[in-house]
């Protein structure tokens, strides 16, 4: 069994800002557009080094995507950023009507996802924007682990042509992949090798599911570990080889277990390889203000979660 270490933990919007700042550096057309929350999405570097591709759009997230949605078509690449709320489900509307029907090449940048933006509470914290934004046709849909996948994602989607959402957070959690990696949209990561069970994770979840393999391992159970950085397109193949082989499954992610990760994998599985599966992920509910591990530990996005997942999987086979 591999062994995963980490001598640092960051917050993965810091993963965000330094892959923008290096985007300053490399690529021209490269803009940035913020609601009035520059500090929050780490953009203070790109704005400093070119404040000339900076659009400050205050407390107007829909005109924000309507201005992004109109700069593309002077061959601009325009990255968005505010809270994952108000990327997602603020705007939805200029999103799919603006972006997404006539594919334009935004980057949809969105900080403060999931439960761990901790004392905000539920009005801030969103649970659902995998969900919204998976549905919408052409849009590509990217949930990174650590500050280094996140710093590639974001270098990596300036170079893909047509909309995306990627997806970060506020928390420190450990850096634990590369800092040279390449960052491949669309293709999973296998972490841990294993024979008994799957267990796909997407975001801080990914963490916490190596914890659990560690623990599970301990016990006797093997387990597949796969990182789903790309929720949309999905890496069917990587999925069926695993499941093939270990004939049950977990999906792990911080997110409402109503569309996000789990039920596109459940998707996949139905249509070409019916497994047994449970989910770890929020259960139909809001959030509620509380410190990050709080949320974590009481509404189940950890690694002893995922180990009682497993355990129970596994007696399904």
């Amino acid at each position: 069994m591999k062994t995963y270490t980490y001598t640092e933990k960051k917050d993965t919007r810091s993963g965000f800002g330094a892959g923008l700042a290096e985007l300053g550096k490399t690529n021209e057309n490269v803009v940035a557009l913020c609601a009035d929350l520059i500090g929050s999405l780490k953009m203070d570097e790109f704005i400093k080094n070119n404040p000339e591709r900076f659009f400050q759009i205050g407390i107007a997230e829909a005109n924000m995507m309507g201005i992004a949605a109109g700069l593309t078509i002077g061959g601009k690449i325009p990255f968005t950023g505010t809270f994952a709320n108000f990327s997602t489900g603020r705007v939805y509307d200029q999103i799919r009507q603006s972006i997404a029907y006539s594919n334009k090449n935004v980057k949809i940048c969105a900080s403060h996802a999931g439960l761990t933006l901790g004392e905000d509470g539920a009005t801030h914290q969103i649970l659902e924007d995998i969900g919204l934004m998976k549905m919408l046709p052409g849009m590509t849909v990217i949930n990174p682990c650590d500050y280094n996948q996140t710093k590639a994602a974001t270098i990596a989607i300036a170079e893909f042509e047509g909309p995306v959402y990627l997806r970060f957070g506020r928390p420190s959690v450990p850096i634990f992949t590369p800092d040279d990696q390449k960052f491949e949209i669309g293709k999973a990561v296998q972490l841990q090798e294993g024979a008994d069970v799957t267990i796909i994770a997407t975001g801080h979840l990914v963490w916490e599911s190596l914890l659990a393999a560690e623990t599970l391992y301990a016990q006797g159970i093997s387990a597949d570990v796969i990182n789903i950085h790309t929720i949309k397109p999905l890496d069917d193949e990587a999925i069926l080889k695993s499941v093939r082989k270990t004939g049950c499954v977990v999906t792990a992610e911080e997110h409402n277990v109503l569309g996000g990760l789990g039920e596109s994998v459940a998707r996949v599985l139905g249509q070409q390889h019916p497994t047994p599966q449970e989910f770890v992920g929020t259960n139909d509910t809001f959030g509620e203000s509380g410190t990050p591990a709080q949320l974590m530990e009481k509404y189940g996005l950890n690694a002893d979660a995922v180990v009682k997942a497993v355990q129970k999987v596994i007696k399904r086979k």
